[in-house]
C-alpha cells in the first residue's frame, strides 16, 4: 500500500518474471554487498540498466521502502535514477540508470588517481548532497555516503546511489531520532555512534563527504589503506600534521600556489577537514561546502584540528557555548 500511494507515477512495477528476463536470469553480476546483489540488464526498448536485487533478510522491507520512497522524491543530475522496482513477498529488487563506470572506489584506489577528475566528482557529490539536505520537499539525509556508493557515468559524472539507510525528514527538523548505528566504518559521523558528540542531523552526511574527500585528495598515500578503515587509529591526525601545517602557511603568506594539481588538492584537503569536525555545528552546510570548492583557494579558512576523542564534558561545553 505504501509503494501504490507514496511511489513516484514515473515508476513501473515489474513481475519477477520479468525482471528474470531483463537480467537473462541473473547472468552478469555487477556487484555485491551486504543487501544483495546487482545484475546488468536490459529492458525492451534496449536500456542499459543495473537490477539490485535485495536479500530476504530485511523481512518487512523497510530498507527497501526507505530507498523507493527516498529517491523517487527526487530528480538531480547527480542522483541516480530510479526507473522501477519488484516488490512481492520474498523477490524484491530494484532497477536503476546504469553507469558504466561503476562507482568511486574503483578510482580512489588507483595508485595516481585524475585529481582533476576527483575535483569534478568532489563538487558534483556536493550538489547531490546540497539538493538532497534542502533541495527537496522533504529533507534527506542519506547515511551512508562512501566511494562506493558514488556511481560515474560514461562522462565519469557522479551520481549518489544506495538510499537504504536514508532517513526523510522535515526541513525545519534540525536534529532526527535515529535507532541504532548507520553507515560504514571509517565514515560514519562521532555523533551517530555517541550521543555525547551532539544530534544527530544531516549534518551527519556532511562528516561522511569530508572523509571520503580526503581519500579523494590523496589521504591513503599518508596513512596507508588499513587506516582509514580504523576507529583506533583516527587518520585524519596524521594527515593534519603533515598538510595542513603547510597548507597553512602558504595561504598565510598568500603565495601563488602555480601547481594546479596541488591547489586541487589543497582546496580538497581544506573542504575536507571542514566537513570533519567533531561538533556537527561547526561543520559547512553543503552549499557552503559548494562554494569552498568553487571558489578561490585564498577565501577558504583554515580549519582546526578536529579531534574525534574529546571528554564529554568539553564536547558538551562546546555544545552549550553554540546555543548560548
Amino acid at each position: 500500500n505504501f509503494l501504490l500511494h507514496n511511489g513516484s507515477l514515473a515508476l513501473k512495477r515489474y513481475k519477477y518474471s520479468e525482471i528474470k528476463k531483463i537480467t537473462k536470469s541473473f547472468n552478469e553480476k555487477l556487484g555485491q554487498g551486504g543487501y544483495g546483489s546487482v545484475y546488468k540488464g536490459v529492458l525492451p526498448d534496449g536500456s542499459l540498466v543495473a537490477v539490485k536485487v535485495l536479500i530476504e533478510a530485511d523481512s518487512n522491507g523497510e530498507e527497501f521502502i526507505n530507498e523507493v520512497a527516498s529517491i523517487s522524491r527526487t530528480s538531480h543530475v547527480n542522483i541516480v535514477n530510479l526507473l522501477g522496482f519488484c516488490y512481492g513477498r520474498d523477490k524484491r529488487a530494484l532497477i536503476y540508470e546504469y553507469m558504466p563506470k561503476k562507482s568511486l572506489d574503483n578510482f580512489i584506489n588507483n595508485n595516481c588517481p585524475d585529481l582533476e577528475k576527483m575535483y569534478k566528482i568532489a563538487v558534483g557529490v556536493a550538489k547531490g548532497l546540497e539538493y538532497l539536505h534542502t533541495g527537496c520537499n522533504t529533507r534527506i539525509v542519506h547515511f551512508d555516503i562512501k566511494p562506493q556508493n558514488i556511481l560515474l557515468d560514461d562522462d565519469f559524472c557522479p551520481k549518489i546511489s544506495d538510499f537504504g539507510l536514508a532517513k526523510l525528514c522535515k526541513k525545519k527538523q534540525s536534529i532526527l531520532s535515529v535507532l541504532g548505528t548507520r553507515g560504514t566504518i571509517g565514515y560514519i559521523a562521532p555523533e551517530v555512534f555517541s550521543r555525547n558528540f551532539g544530534g544527530v542531523s544531516h549534518k551527519s552526511d556532511v562528516y561522511s563527504y569530508g572523509m571520503m574527500v580526503l581519500e579523494m585528495a590523496g589521504a591513503r598515500k599518508f596513512v596507508g589503506n588499513e587506516a582509514i578503515q580504523s576507529s583506533e587509529n583516527y587518520f585524519p591526525d596524521k594527515i593534519y600534521e603533515q598538510v595542513m601545517i603547510d597548507v597553512a602557511k602558504e595561504l598565510d603568506s598568500l603565495a601563488n600556489i602555480e601547481d594546479c594539481e596541488e591547489e586541487t588538492a589543497t582546496k580538497l584537503f581544506l573542504a575536507g577537514f571542514w566537513c570533519i569536525q567533531t561538533i556537527p555545528s561547526d561543520r559547512p552546510q553543503m552549499s557552503k561546502v559548494v562554494e569552498m570548492l568553487e571558489g578561490s583557494i585564498q577565501s577558504i579558512q583554515v580549519p582546526p584540528k578536529p579531534v574525534l576523542f574529546l571528554p564529554p564534558t568539553v564536547v558538551r561545553q562546546r555544545i552549550q557555548l553554540k546555543f548560548s
